[in-house]
């Protein structure tokens, strides 16, 4: 049955992230698996009484994407001219839904998943079934989206950090990929790679740009990309790769000689790629790992121009900000109620001034990160200039990041170096910001 002109018009709104992630949610299995059937009905209820009526409409033609002449990009987000950094109604609800899902499915888990060292296969099939890699791949190529949406990309990774950060960047390391090739790919790799992140069964994948040496600069790589006559070879080591056992494919940042640093297109399967296992401090269910490349076989992602690059790392730099607010916050909320029922001395601790003093910075530290973070990610999805913001959040993020967790860790005293209470675990997820480069991507 035709669709009428209305309805193909809707399809072209903003509101139909909300309204096609809603609806892919809405049939999930995980749903059923959460216990979350009757909250996600409810918002989708509340959804179409609203308006937003067009889920039907949105469907996926991975046909005409392999007959493209020319790769598809997503414009640039309208902006209202005003400085309101409030989320719209549809990226409130995305969020709400990816919040319950990390209290329900993130936040029991991490403990387990810190210890193993991986998040559980069925965390991730889950998150999967969220739908996180489509929401910066154009409708056109199976994505969800019309417009650039970082500020979206900012709020969701928030959210799966405070149920916990290490399992949040193992579910959102694919979306990274998906990303890269939607914003910098040619048509070709967008037809050949995106239909599988857009599909049923979302592959691993990683976005590797750190080196294993003190003071890195993603801007001086020791990493190699040698020009061959079908392409290039990469030589070098990445670092702090998530999921780098498992990953089927990478985007591997490498110096391009005679252009500067680039990001290239491996698949692993190929000869002269090595993973090994790189323990680390924090982040440790991400499974972070040691990619050693001598020859692989890669392709240039797009022109490989040091406009894209660039742009890359300052998205995934806004991308470990957002990790550290919602970590941020989940240390937060946990002190509050403990220093108001820890009882010395015959009365509450909070009741002590430097105690009451230290939640109180923690609160305004946090505020201020969040919002250079989302002005940061509003500029972005408009298509404006935000190397200046991404550089202050980064700062503020590292910094007050990092003294917020050791805040956390010193309000708990003994309780806040053992392993019952998780603020040792927020605080070590937290020293991550400061040192990551790439993995994640809004």
């Amino acid at each position: 049955m035709a669709v009428p002109q209305a309805r193909q018009k809707n399809r072209r709104d903003a509101i139909g992230m909300g309204v096609a992630l809603l609806n892919r949610l809405s049939k999930s299995r995980t749903i059923e698996r959460l216990g979350l059937r009757k909250q996600t009905e409810r918002v989708v209820f509340e959804a179409t009484k609203t308006g937003f009526r067009t889920a039907g409409a949105l469907t996926r033609n991975f046909k005409a994407v392999s007959r493209a002449t020319k790769p598809a990009r997503l414009p640039s987000a309208k902006g209202s001219g005003k400085f309101d950094l409030t989320p719209t109604e549809d990226q409130e609800m995305v969020v709400g839904v990816v919040r319950e899902f990390a209290a329900e499915a993130l936040r029991p888990a991490a403990a387990a998943a810190d210890t193993a060292c991986a998040t559980a296969p069925l965390v991730l099939a889950q998150s999967s079934e969220l739908g996180l890699s489509l929401i910066e791949v154009p409708e056109e190529l199976g994505g969800i989206v019309t417009e650039r949406s970082a500020l979206t990309g900012v709020l969701v990774a928030e959210a799966m950090a405070y149920g916990d950060m290490g399992q949040a960047v193992a579910c959102l390391a694919p979306a990274a990929v998906s990303t890269a090739i939607s914003l910098w790919g040619d048509e070709v790799q967008q037809a050949t790679y995106l239909p599988a992140f857009t599909g049923d069964s979302v592959p691993a994948a990683a976005l590797a740009v750190v080196e294993p040496r003190a003071l890195f600069d993603p801007f001086e790589l020791r990493t190699r990309a040698q020009r061959v006559d079908d392409g290039y070879v990469l030589s070098g080591v990445k670092s702090l790769v998530p999921r780098g056992a498992e990953a089927e494919v990478f985007v591997i940042a490498a110096e391009r000689e005679g252009h500067g640093p680039a990001l290239f297109l491996v698949e692993s399967n190929h000869p002269g790629l090595t993973v090994e296992a790189e323990p680390s401090m924090g982040l440790r269910a991400a499974s972070l790992s040691r990619i050693i490349l001598d020859a692989v076989p890669a392709q240039l992602l797009g022109e490989g121009s040091a406009e894209d690059y660039a742009e890359c790392i300052r998205l995934s730099r806004l991308g470990w900000c957002a990790l550290s607010l919602g970590t941020a916050k989940a240390v937060l909320d946990y002190v509050t109620p403990y220093v108001n029922e820890r009882i010395a001395f015959g009365e509450p601790i909070s009741h002590r001034q430097s105690v009451a003093f230290m939640v109180a910075n923690i609160a305004i530290e946090l505020e201020g990160m969040r919002l250079v973070t989302y002005r940061a990610g509003s500029r972005a999805e408009q298509g404006l200039t935000f190397a200046r913001e991404t550089a202050l959040a980064r700062r503020l993020c590292t910094e007050q990041g990092m003294r917020i967790g050791t805040d956390g860790v010193q309000l708990l005293g003994g309780h806040g170096f053992v392993k019952e209470h998780p603020v040792e675990r927020w605080y070590r997820d937290l020293r991550a910001v400061g040192v990551m480069e790439g993995a994640v991507l809004v």
